[in-house]
């Protein structure tokens, strides 16, 4: 069976993992579907760890694959502390493209309080443009770990800003010219592309706030496959149920208007930039209240539930199933 860009399907995944035997006694959470990171017992703290490449953007690629390394390690209550890059080129690359990506690394490592200690560069043959791959470590205190699978049935789903503001930048600043072509005016692929920095895709600062106002039972950070699979992935790991109401999940004007001139869904569209954490009911409104104070758009997007429940959404039109994506949206498109 041939296999389309984007995330492996999930039950190939667990098949692959179950072979895995971590030999280790100190590693107390190893590759698990649904898990941000993995950890190991360092006596008081953890060490977190995490991998993840950039593959579909070739735009300030050194700069994303800090942010989005970084996201994975603070939805689990850790700070990022050290990060090793291996640094992909393809033959012909020019002198000025490398320079720039290292000065996106050093800039990003800079305003995360990131130290970059290592890597791997090379020319590949078989590429046609840069890729990049972190590996982020970072550190947090046992009592302060949270886990994708923490959510407890009865809890409130909060979301932080509006959907999808990577995956929305990404198409922006890729195919501007497809855009322009399917109607979209100057000034929002513009707009789309300010997106990467204005909100921007980092949730390290919302991920410190909520931890600190309330006891967060999960974050996740959905990025390939947008909301829904972030929103599928939170309770496939807890083992439980959800419905969100349809209605209470904020879109991005920008988002709407390129999905539907590229008839794309914005639902499974690569969401990096929101956080998705359920807290109790008793604790979402002091949550999202918090945020906002401090700037940061969150709202309440609907509530954990039994297993049995399934993992349904609600509309105009009443309750059906949550939309699946076999892979996301940016990757469906690029693919075609």
């Amino acid at each position: 069976m041939r296999m389309d860009t984007g995330k492996l399907p999930v039950d190939f995944l667990d098949k692959l993992l179950a072979k895995n035997k971590i030999r280790d006694t100190r590693v107390v959470l190893g590759p698990r579907s649904g898990e941000d990171a993995a950890l190991i017992d360092f006596g008081d703290q953890y060490l977190v760890a995490k991998t993840d490449p950039i593959t579909f953007a070739t735009d300030l690629i050194g700069w994303y694959v800090v942010q989005v390394n970084s996201n994975d390690l603070a939805v689990m209550g850790a700070i990022p502390k050290w990060l090793m890059v291996t640094l992909l080129l393809p033959e012909g690359v020019e002198v000025d493209v490398v320079d720039s990506i290292f000065d996106q690394l050093i800039e990003a490592c800079d305003a995360l309080d990131v130290s970059l200690i290592g890597g791997h560069t090379e020319i590949t043959h078989g590429i046609d443009r840069p890729i990049a791959v972190g590996a982020l470590l970072g550190e947090v205190d046992k009592e302060k770990v949270i886990l994708t699978s923490g959510a407890k049935s009865g809890d409130s789903i909060i979301l932080t800003k509006e959907i999808a503001v990577e995956g929305t930048a990404l198409l922006a600043r890729e195919t501007p010219g497809a855009l322009l072509a399917a109607g979209v005016s100057q000034g929002t692929v513009d707009q789309a592309a300010d997106l990467l920095f204005n909100p921007g895709i980092s949730v390290v600062t919302e991920a410190r706030i909520m931890s600190s106002v309330a006891d967060v039972h999960a974050m996740h950070d959905p990025t390939e496959g947008g909301l829904a699979t972030g929103l599928r992935e939170l309770a496939r790991t807890a083992g439980l149920g959800l419905v969100v109401d349809k209605r209470n999940i904020p879109v991005l004007d920008v988002c709407r208007e390129i999905c539907s001139a590229l008839e794309l869904d914005p639902m499974g569209l690569i969401a990096s930039g929101s956080l998705l954490a359920t807290v109790s009911s008793k604790d979402a409104p002091r949550v999202v209240s918090t945020l906002t104070r401090e700037g940061i758009d969150a709202c309440e997007i609907g509530s954990i539930t039994p297993l049995r429940d399934g993992i349904k959404m609600l509309t105009s039109d009443g309750i059906r199933e949550l939309p699946s994506f076999a892979r996301d949206e940016v990757a469906r498109y690029f693919g075609q």
